[in-house]
């Protein structure tokens, strides 16, 4: 697995990335087809954020905390992703009793930094939509971490958004032409 380690306006030492390194190596114990994974740490008015993301065979799954310490807010970060790194498999393996018999891999870019800012749009995020159906749509915006979701309908072929509503209700934005 390759590990990457992004630093804004912290500083990371020896020790602590190597301690950071061995405990999500740990990750491929309840996923195997962990493909990459960054770490960002940052410091911002006396706290520390660190962001976990895993490419798990094409899905991406985040993690994110703040701390006063890196070291704990890492290691709050990475048991979130270990939860939601559960969970997909889980998903993946009842996806599999089910009987789909279906490839159900997701597949996210990168997000792409916008060239030019201004002063309404603070970030411009570019993915590339795949057809789902809203459940399977839901089920990524879970394990993303986000409140909602873009995809394409796999049966109307429109551009669909599913978003959070409360503990355990959703919501699916369907365009009208």
């Amino acid at each position: 697995m390759d590990i990457r380690f992004v630093q804004r306006g912290a500083e990371i030492d020896d020790r602590l990335r190597e301690y950071m390194e061995k405990k999500i190596s740990r990750l491929e114990k309840f996923f195997r087809k962990i493909l990459n994974c960054q770490i960002v740490v940052s410091h911002h008015k006396g706290n520390f954020n660190v962001e976990t993301t895993a490419n798990a065979n094409g899905v991406i799954l985040r993690a994110e905390e703040d701390a006063t310490e890196p070291r704990k807010a890492f290691d709050q970060s990475l048991k979130n992703l270990e939860r939601r790194i559960k969970k997909h498999a889980s998903y993946l393996k009842d996806r599999a009793q089910l009987g789909a018999g279906e490839d159900f891999s997701f597949s996210l870019d990168e997000p792409v930094e916008p060239e030019v800012k201004t002063n309404v749009i603070d970030k411009i995020k570019q993915v590339t939509v795949h057809p789902m159906d809203a459940a399977e749509a839901v089920a990524q915006m879970e394990l993303v971490g986000h409140t909602f979701f873009v995809f394409q309908n796999g049966d109307t072929g429109e551009i669909n958004v599913v978003y959070k509503r409360g503990e355990d209700s959703y919501g699916l934005i369907e365009p009208i032409r």
